[in-house]
């Protein structure tokens, strides 16, 4: 289902070539010194050292002998994530090693933009050339284990989000999770149809029930000693708004509607690659929100699994029902800390653009281990308030809570409002992500794209306390 792309680093070898980095002000010492042959060459072709602009450089053969890339200025790198990355697609293939003063964190960004700049979603061009990938020499200091986990995870939420929703209903994103599942030793489970209504998920039935491709509950648990982390990931496969039918140009988008499971699915796939000393359980709420007879409609009144009613507003907030299922579910077992993403509302990509992934929570330990973490892991995230004095927005009177209140503002924070009151007991996070590049980015093309998940994975020692982490 997936695709391919060539994760990994080239074994140390005096056969890899070397790669100088330079920033603009080591340019000229550069051409004095070391790069003194081909001082004339890198003149001519306008060389400065511009963050990601490289440069093959002969042997006396006329092959590739080594290359150069420029790690531009302060205020360059801090513009564009990743940036040396652009060097990549300007060196032939074979392998490669960094060679300049490049500070550890320079080098794990380095290193790790280089991995994912060899992601390629080919699924539906089979008649592509396959990548000859330049690859890297691992940076003395890494850990490369580490490093290939996350690019290998974020490739797998890439892949999925970037499916069309013909290949990727629940069926399907059902297959993916039993397929992760058995990757690692874990074990998944499946609650499908009617099925969601005797075991009492009724507002992901009621969500699903409209669509022939029968919504489920899909369930993946690994480890057996540690704290508990359960991970909880919209499944929405399609949205097309329900019977508040979405215009056509919010609906070209909603094959990845179920970018917050894709996301959560990333993040296991590198929790268990690592080994880390966890229980984890991830609950996916699959579904399609789409129109038929049956289908949910405004002014509807649901129970939940947590007992709370529910005033249905708006048909095309769903997101928030079946993920309310889902976390009461979640907290019957009662685990450590508790994790909800979800490609939820509008709100938070006006409120912070595309690149940010907002989250919320009223743990201070976890956002000072979450902040950390989006440095470690080059993954930005920021902060939103659960801010109490909009609670009574969400309760309309009629039912305990609205789906979708008439409010006219802080859409993200009252839906991520309306998720806390199904969350009892543990430390709980909410991330309300895009999941989605609009443009090419160096080691971000245009398409799925997972948000928070290295940045958890860097926090999670921290947060659970984990030991020799």
């Amino acid at each position: 289902m997936t695709s391919d792309p060539p994760f990994g680093f080239a074994a140390p070898s005096p056969a890899a070539r070397p790669l100088f980095v330079l920033r603009p002000d080591e340019l000229d010492t550069f051409l004095a010194g070391p790069g003194a042959a081909w001082a004339g060459w890198l003149r001519a072709t306008g060389f400065e050292a511009g963050l990601g602009d490289a440069r093959p450089l002969p042997a006396p053969d006329g092959s590739v002998g080594a290359a150069v890339a420029g790690l531009g200025t302060p205020a360059a790198r801090r513009r564009l994530r990743f940036g040396l990355a652009k060097a990549v697609a300007a060196l032939p293939a074979g392998d490669w090693a960094l060679t300049g003063t490049l500070s550890p964190e320079e080098k794990a960004e380095a290193a790790l933009g280089w991995l994912l700049a060899g992601y390629r979603f080919d699924r539906y061009r089979p008649g592509r050339k396959p990548l000859a990938p330049a690859r890297l020499v691992c940076p003395d200091g890494l850990d490369p284990a580490r490093l290939i986990a996350m690019a290998e995870g974020e490739a797998l939420t890439r892949d999925l989000i970037n499916t069309p929703a013909q290949d990727m209903g629940p069926d399907e994103l059902e297959a993916a999770v039993f397929a992760l599942a058995a990757r690692f030793g874990a074990s998944a489970t499946a609650i499908r149809g009617d099925d969601l209504l005797a075991q009492n998920f009724p507002m992901i039935h009621a969500v699903g029930r409209a669509s022939p491709r029968a919504p489920r509950l899909l369930g993946l648990r690994w480890g057996a000693t540690g704290p508990i982390l359960t991970l909880v990931g919209k499944g929405v496969c399609f949205d097309t708004g329900g019977l508040n039918l979405k215009p056509s140009a919010g609906m070209n988008l909603m094959k990845k509607d179920m970018g917050g499971a894709a996301t959560v699915m990333g993040l296991a796939q590198m929790i268990m690659a690592l080994n880390l000393p966890l229980q984890l359980r991830v609950l996916i709420p699959a579904v399609e929100n789409v129109i038929d007879g049956n289908a949910l409609k405004p002014k509807d009144i649901l129970t939940s699994r947590k007992g709370l009613t529910v005033e249905i507003n708006d048909t095309d907030a769903e997101g928030r029902l079946v993920l309310a299922d889902a976390l009461a579910l979640a907290c019957e077992e009662k685990p450590q800390v508790l994790i909800s993403m979800a490609t939820l509302t509008g709100a938070a990509r006006v409120a912070v653009g595309p690149d940010l992934a907002p989250y919320y929570t009223d743990d201070a330990a976890m956002v000072a281990a979450l902040e950390t973490g989006a440095r470690a892991g080059f993954d930005p995230v920021w902060r939103l308030p659960f801010h109490d004095a909009y609670e009574s927005v969400i309760e309309p009177g009629i039912a305990d809570l609205d789906n979708a209140p008439g409010f006219g503002f802080a859409g993200s924070i009252t839906a991520a409002l309306f998720l806390r009151r199904f969350v009892d007991g543990p430390r709980y996070m909410h991330f309300d992500i895009y999941g989605h590049t609009p443009t090419d980015q160096p080691a971000r093309p245009k398409g799925g794209v997972g948000q928070g998940a290295r940045a958890l994975l860097a926090a999670l020692p921290a947060i659970l306390d984990l030991k020799g982490v």
